[in-house]
């Protein structure tokens, strides 16, 4: 907002700039357009002096047009039928002898931008394109890209696009790169520069010319040229070979990405180009930029995806040092899990228990999970730090401990017992909600393993159900409580009773509600009834197929290198929700294949029933019906107690051969078309859901290619079922050959095969809105 006396200050500067005593005194004017200038930068509007300073331009001092020029720019679209006045100006200089007033009045006219400017700016563009001074090139180059900006809905000119195809050989490498900058903003409609074998070839002999900025930009536009032959390749990679050794680490990466996409179809010369560029990105980890480092990091993780040991000896570089921020601590703690092996587990579970008790609730909560995780591998050494972490007492500690402790019974039930003895010892409770329902499900799931669960849960029921706000640990709770009841009932009966008959009447949440009202109904049911229900895995060791280390091949990532994607940390999210997913109790996205993880007993109908149930569930030994709501009882099973019970498995494993010969022989019974996007989906996921209901994949295609294609089997009975999933497009059909035929093992299979197609289903829309910011 103008100050006071601003139209003063404005009348006092128009009088000194139009006294022709102040225009003869060359440095005395030049302070007053000085004044005018820093006005305007700290927000006086001086508009009304744009005549004066149109005035001051007919100067050959280089100091005072500079000044003026930007005066104009700014308050050319205030002031468009003035700003007219001041192009002939422009224009004049854009012929002036000294190449510098020629640049800069061609720079200066390129950035008034307002309308009608196009027609007085073609032809000092082409003068300026073919000017014997580098620099004037530069400027006309860049001033094409603005006129196009000008007016995007127009004609390109292709004399223009010529001009700067040909200034691609141009002698200075500035006016090279800004060719290519230029073309690509002109032609952006219509894909963009071309480049060709000549362009290519050019561009590869002069990088040694160019800085490393425009190299980077270079090796940018080269991903769009691929070699005719491998002899060719080789050329162009012996090359750049140098380049991936670049003190600068733009210039590597870049180098770097081009190998990677050059040698698709070489493994071995990938190999290699990562090796290489293990420092450069060591060194991007080390310097001083912290958003350099946090960017190394990102891109060393992604390498990593492909080749996990390659960074193993250099793993003291991702020890965290006390000044670093939280987001670069973070990325090293996981960058450290994956770098951990026989040799370096004692020096990094010692690095990992020090940042524990970092003044940040959310570094140390990091290292305890990142502990968890290496305990999967390293289970007694690992167990050690977390049970002594639960003698602080600190309950964002305790909490991540419990949460830890959690994930390791699920992926490695061998703990189970050391876990449920440092439960017993365990004297803390977590506040906060992830820690409770961790602590929940423990007692749930293996109260047999800790002999004071019963009490520890009739505490949290006293303590916790009507002061608790997350709906989350409610339902958690109600669960724990009617598993608890299942193994042992007598110390549970009371407190089921009164957890069931408060959440039925006193409680808010309709979600509680009703999940009370579903385990009351089920428990009515019987005992028996009620486990065969709720039966399910505890843990689940081969589901560490989705979340451990597994070595991906580069062309999975190779398109998301050297670009923003991995600072988004898009894969890193994927992995950790389904490790979320996974950890426990399969809920969430997995939840319909609950039933059929451990024996494939359940009916489609049971399974429907579980998908609504969100979690497993169970029994109460009270036969009245519930308070309030006596109305209202569980359906009928109907066609699930005619049907009979089907089990699907992949053993004993078909071979290629004895599958192409059944396929031949035998014919379809069965095609329907389903909705999934199976080629969106990563080739490990598809498989590992699929082996979790025993359905085997044999073969099928690269993901993101159409038509896509995969041939899966597995067996039922005495019935054996060979399967083909065509997806040309959204529509995925199906096609069910089977021998002999049994029409019951058919159908469970389908419905099946629907239960995993709706997980993947439900996996892709959770990545795409995770993303759709």
């Amino acid at each position: 907002m103008p100050y006071f006396g601003s139209e003063e200050t404005v009348k006092e500067l128009k009088r000194a700039l139009s006294n022709p005593n102040v225009q003869a005194d060359r440095l005395r004017y030049r302070d007053y357009i000085s004044k005018v200038i820093r006005y305007m930068t700290q927000g006086l509007d001086v508009s009304a002096l744009f005549m004066e300073m149109v005035k001051a331009s007919a100067t050959v001092d280089i100091v005072q047009k500079k000044l003026v020029y930007l005066y104009m720019c700014t308050y050319a679209s205030v002031k468009p039928e003035l700003a007219l006045l001041a192009i002939n100006t422009l224009r004049k200089d854009c012929a002036d002898p000294n190449p510098m007033v020629r640049g800069l009045a061609l720079r200066n006219m390129c950035n008034l931008r307002m309308p009608g400017l196009t027609e007085y700016l073609e032809q000092p563009l082409v003068a300026g394109l073919r000017d014997k001074a580098s620099y004037v090139r530069r400027v006309a180059v860049l001033g094409c890209a603005k006129m196009h900006s000008l007016q995007p809905s127009t004609e390109i000119d292709s004399s223009i696009v010529n001009e700067l195809y040909a200034l691609l050989r141009d002698p200075d490498p500035v006016v090279v790169v800004n060719c290519l900058r230029a073309l690509e903003e002109i032609l952006k409609d219509e894909g963009g520069v071309v480049i060709n074998k000549p362009i290519a070839h050019h561009l590869l002999n002069r990088m040694k010319d160019l800085d490393s900025w425009s190299q980077s930009e270079v090796l940018t536009f080269l991903l769009r040229y691929i070699p005719r032959s491998d002899e060719e390749l080789f050329d162009v990679l012996s090359l750049l070979d140098a380049f991936l050794q670049s003190p600068h680490a733009h210039v590597a990466m870049a180098t770097l990405c081009l190998f990677l996409h050059y040698a698709s179809s070489h493994t071995a010369v990938q190999n290699d180009a990562l090796q290489r560029s293990t420092a450069p990105l060591l060194a991007s980890c080390g310097t001083t930029s912290r958003e350099l480092r946090f960017a190394g990091l990102c891109h060393i993780r992604q390498v990593m995806r492909s080749q996990p040991s390659l960074f193993a000896s250099h793993y003291k570089r991702f020890f965290c040092s006390y000044s670093e921020p939280g987001y670069i601590k973070l990325h090293k703690m996981e960058i450290l899990v994956e770098l951990v092996n026989d040799e370096n587990v004692a020096l990094v579970l010692e690095e990992l228990r020090s940042y524990c008790t970092d003044v940040s609730p959310e570094l140390a909560q990091a290292a305890i999970t990142a502990i968890g995780r290496i305990a999967r591998t390293y289970t007694e050494k690992c167990l050690e730090i977390l049970t002594g972490l639960l003698s602080l007492k600190q309950d964002h500690i305790t909490s991540a401990v419990i949460q830890a402790f959690k994930d390791l019974v699920w992926f490695c039930p061998q703990s189970t017992a050391s876990v449920c003895n440092a439960i017993e010892s365990c004297t803390d409770r977590p506040q906060d909600s992830e820690g409770k329902r961790a602590l929940l499900w423990l007692l749930g799931e293996h109260s047999e393993g800790i002999s004071s669960a019963p009490y520890v849960l009739e505490e949290l029921c006293a303590d916790e159900l009507k002061t608790e706000w997350s709906p989350g640990v409610k339902l958690e709770l109600l669960t724990a409580a009617v598993k608890m009841f299942l193994s042992r009932p007598a110390e549970t009966q009371d407190t089921l009773g009164r957890l069931l008959h408060h959440c039925i009447e006193e409680e808010s949440d309709m979600c509680v509600r009703d999940r009370a009202l579903f385990y009351y109904r089920l428990l009515q049911r019987g005992i028996q009834e009620t486990k065969r229900v709720l039966s399910g895995p505890k843990s689940d060791p081969s589901l560490s197929m989705l979340t451990g280390r597994q070595e991906e091949p580069v062309i999975r990532w190779v398109s998301d290198f050297n670009t923003l994607a991995p600072l988004m940390n898009k894969h890193d999210s994927m992995l950790k929700e389904s490790e979320r997913l996974l950890a426990t109790q399969p809920m969430g996205v997995f939840s319909a294949l609950a039933p059929l993880m451990d024996n494939g007993t359940s009916s489609p109908l049971q399974t429907e029933r579980q998908r609504r149930a969100s979690e497993p569930v169970v029994t109460t030994t009270e036969n009245e019906p519930p308070p309030g709501d006596t109305d209202t009882t569980l359906s009928s099973h109907g066609k699930e107690d005619e049907e009979e019970a089907f089990c699907l498995s992949a053993s004993p494993p078909l071979s290629h051969e004895e599958f192409e010969k059944l396929w031949v022989e035998l014919q379809t019974l069965h095609t329907q078309n389903l909705l999934a996007p199976c080629a969106q989906t990563a080739p490990e996921t598809l498989q590992a859901i699929l082996q979790m209901v025993h359905i085997q994949t044999l073969a099928f295609t690269p993901a993101h290619t159409l038509p896509w294609r995969a041939f899966l089997y597995t067996r039922s009975a005495a019935t054996i079922i060979l399967t083909e999933i065509l997806q040309e497009e959204d529509t995925v059909q199906v096609s069910v050959k089977q021998y002999p035929e049994n029409k019951l093992a058919l159908r469970g299979f389908l419905s099946t095969l629907q239960s995993a197609f709706q997980t993947l289903n439900a996996e892709n829309t959770c990545e795409n809105v995770a993303l759709s910011f």
